[in-house]
């Protein structure tokens, strides 16, 4: 696609989990403190020191923001825009959009995993539209229609449009989509958040190759979820 600029921002937590990492740190260190000088025995104190330790440490986790580049050529390549799990590869009529079928790769997210979205290909933002709706279980098939979600359409450099969906899900109710219209985008860019368990779907055109499984886990910006049919000539290809 030629030289790419990159927008890329070197961070390792990331910057929707800042506010909420500062004000819980001062929140255990003031009941610490109370607690420390408040009560006579400090075991009260060791055991919120404790939980508080293991609660921070997950929110802390979940908040990771790994710096990530993508070795390798990006033509016709669709990355995992997210760390999770693979729990759809089927086709489905897509009627919101594209009206025809369409091959969707789904991946859910536990709240384990980190949960910063990427691009799942090069090429610019055709628009960026958010749906309220309903907060099912995101692994629910229905999820996919019915719950809040945010779409991204990238058109490719070969004009092909590939839709990324992100979802939230029973617990995640805050989408942030960093996505602007008519922007360039690349891989290795972030296309945004999603706060607690939730699912991002990819939707290709029919005769993709899709290279992953259902079950299978997947590395947002990493592993390879599809190959799109090359235009380019055989001799060129």
């Amino acid at each position: 696609m030629g030289a790419k600029i990159r927008k890329l921002k070197k961070i390792r937590i990331h910057r929707e989990g800042t506010d909420t990492l500062f004000y819980s740190l001062v929140f255990i260190v003031a009941v610490a403190v109370i607690l420390w000088k408040a009560l006579d025995t400090t075991v009260p104190f060791w055991i919120f020191v404790a939980v508080a330790a293991v609660l921070y440490g997950i929110v802390t986790n979940f908040y990771r923001c790994p710096i990530r580049y993508f070795s390798g050529e990006t033509d016709d390549i669709v990355v995992a825009p997210a760390d999770g799990k693979v729990v759809v590869v089927e086709e489905v009529d897509e009627h919101n959009y594209f009206h025809d079928k369409r091959l969707m790769v789904s991946i859910f997210m536990s709240p384990l995993n980190v949960h910063a979205n990427w691009f799942p290909v090069d090429g610019k933002v055709k628009f960026v539209k958010h749906q309220k709706g309903n907060y099912h279980k995101a692994w629910l098939p229905k999820a996919s229609e019915e719950n809040e979600r945010a779409d991204t359409m990238i058109t490719t450099p070969d004009g092909v449009d590939i839709l990324c969906r992100q979802i939230a899900g029973a617990v995640a109710r805050r989408i942030v989509t960093y996505a602007k219209e008519g922007e360039d985008c690349f891989i290795d860019e972030h296309l945004g958040f999603i706060k607690l368990g939730s699912r991002v779907d990819v939707f290709l055109p029919l005769g993709t190759e899709v290279c992953v499984s259902l079950g299978q886990k997947t590395v947002g910006d990493q592993t390879v979820i599809a190959r799109l049919k090359s235009s380019k000539p055989a001799e060129e290809a």
